[in-house]
């Protein structure tokens, strides 16, 4: 099989991806426009793709509600599905580089345990405070639980295998202290903070934009640029270090960035689970392994598959709403069953 490949090369960075990326990105880029018109035009005030284009573009379109509905409703939380869903991809695309398994999911080995617990315990303990803390908090507590699991893998030096071993224990134990919190809260804390776990962008504002705007504006740069160190190793530690990869160096700053990727997503629209690993999985099927391709292109998948699962969630069994994070793992429960199924065959 042969590939055609771009490379992109200056002194600060180096790409080299297949030909078919841009392409595949530019189809992608349409595909999300399109699912966050419908997204925007669908509910109990439907609003017609042309008046949608128009309010976004700036043209009037003779009905002032238009505006109002899409920017204060429905824009933001579309919006925020979209950036959840790219956070939650490229985490999942990290991890199973780093573990070399295609099975690794923030969800699985525990990342969004630990961004879960944390975020719960300033929702249950301090319901007081500002809402952008929310991702700070989970942050520190996806990076905490990245760090449990790296030092307690770690047997002259760290083991793919163990990160996952280590990950599905230290989950279990973050989602017991979870339920051990939401049994002693406040009635309407626990009520909040149930919401929040079932993964859902219901009632998202403005306000949650751009306080998960900023890990995004950060983070996505940094995960491109360390693509092609993520390839090495995946190839493997021996290999790795053959081609002149600092690996543990390399491998800590990409846990640092999937973890804060993973722990900004989950602060912002709670435990949307399988985004990390049917995004990667679809990617591979359209332009391969090489993850100066793949990042990019799960990025957006994520984003659209959380996108229209928050369309279905709203749409399905209308007037009563189901949280996307509901319409996620319906899909991706099943489909892990049949990854897992398939790997056992080979």
């Amino acid at each position: 099989m042969s590939f055609d490949w771009l490379v992109i090369r200056s002194q600060v960075i180096s790409f080299r991806i297949d030909r078919r990326v841009p392409l595949i990105l530019l189809s992608l880029a349409v595909a999300i426009a399109l699912a966050m018109v419908i997204n925007l035009g669908r509910g109990e005030y439907p609003i017609s793709p042309l008046d949608i284009v128009k309010t976004v573009l700036g043209i009037d379109t003779g009905n002032p509600d238009h505006a109002f509905v899409i920017y204060n409703l429905r824009l933001p939380r579309t919006l925020v599905a979209f950036m959840v869903g790219v956070a939650l991809a490229i985490s999942g695309t990290i991890f199973q580089g780093l573990t070399r398994n295609p099975l690794a999911d923030p969800g699985i080995i525990g990342i969004n345990a630990g961004a879960g617990l944390a975020a719960v315990t300033v929702i249950i303990l301090f319901p007081s405070v500002p809402i952008y803390t929310l991702p700070f908090s989970a942050f520190a507590g996806a990076l905490l639980m990245a760090g449990l699991i790296y030092l307690l893998a770690w047997n002259k030096g760290s083991s793919p295998i163990l990160l996952i071993l280590m990950g599905i224990g230290l989950s279990a134990i973050a989602t017991a202290f979870t339920n051990l919190m939401i049994t002693f809260g406040n009635i309407y804390d626990v009520s909040n903070a149930l919401v929040w776990l079932a993964g859902s962008v219901y009632g998202r504002t403005s306000e949650q934009v751009f306080s998960l705007l900023p890990w995004l504006v950060i983070f996505v740069p940094l995960a491109l640029t360390l693509a092609r160190h993520l390839n090495a190793l995946n190839l493997g530690d021996d290999v790795a270090k053959s081609l002149g990869s600092r690996v543990e160096w390399q491998r800590g700053l990409l846990v640092l960035v999937g973890a804060s990727l993973a722990g900004a997503g989950v602060a912002t629209a709670g435990n949307i689970g399988f985004i990390g690993l049917i995004a990667p999985h679809l990617g591979r099927q359209l332009v391969g392994a090489n993850h100066e391709g793949l990042i990019p292109t799960s990025a957006l998948l994520g984003g659209v598959i959380v996108v229209m699962a928050d369309f279905l969630g709203r749409t399905l069994f209308a007037p009563i709403e189901l949280p996307c994070g509901v319409v996620t793992a319906a899909v991706g429960a099943p489909y892990f069953l049949y990854l897992l199924i398939r790997n056992r065959k080979k």
